[in-house]
């Protein structure tokens, strides 16, 4: 599977799929537009070993709701991710069986390199 879960609205998102191009054979999928199913978070957390992986602690909605104040569990994380799209941590890249989590430069060198591999 080649997949890459982002927002067609966040720069960061978009800055970084054009960096990995060359993305033949990928499926984009925006996630404000077609939200993640438990399905498609499940594959995600058998790859990741964790909903908390996945989870931002960047989003707004974060601190809005309190949960910064809170200690949440593998549960807790799952519901947000399905719940609000923003809960997940972007751009999520799958590459056969590998998971790329995050914006962070090394996250993106790794995903640039498995894709040219």
């Amino acid at each position: 599977m080649k997949k890459i879960y982002h927002l067609s609205t966040c720069n960061t998102c978009q800055k970084i799929i054009k960096e990995l191009a060359p993305l033949d054979g990928f499926t984009l999928q925006d996630i404000k537009t077609e939200a993640i199913t438990p399905e498609q978070l499940e594959e995600m957390h058998q790859l990741s070993g964790s909903f908390e992986a996945l989870f931002s602690k960047r989003a707004r909605l974060f601190r809005e709701k309190g949960l910064n104040e809170k200690t949440l569990s593998e549960a807790d994380y799952k519901a947000l991710i399905l719940e609000h799209y923003t809960f997940l941590k972007r751009p999520v890249t799958i590459v056969e069986n590998e998971i790329f989590i995050g914006n962070t430069a090394k996250v993106v060198a790794a995903a640039k390199q498995k894709i040219n591999s």
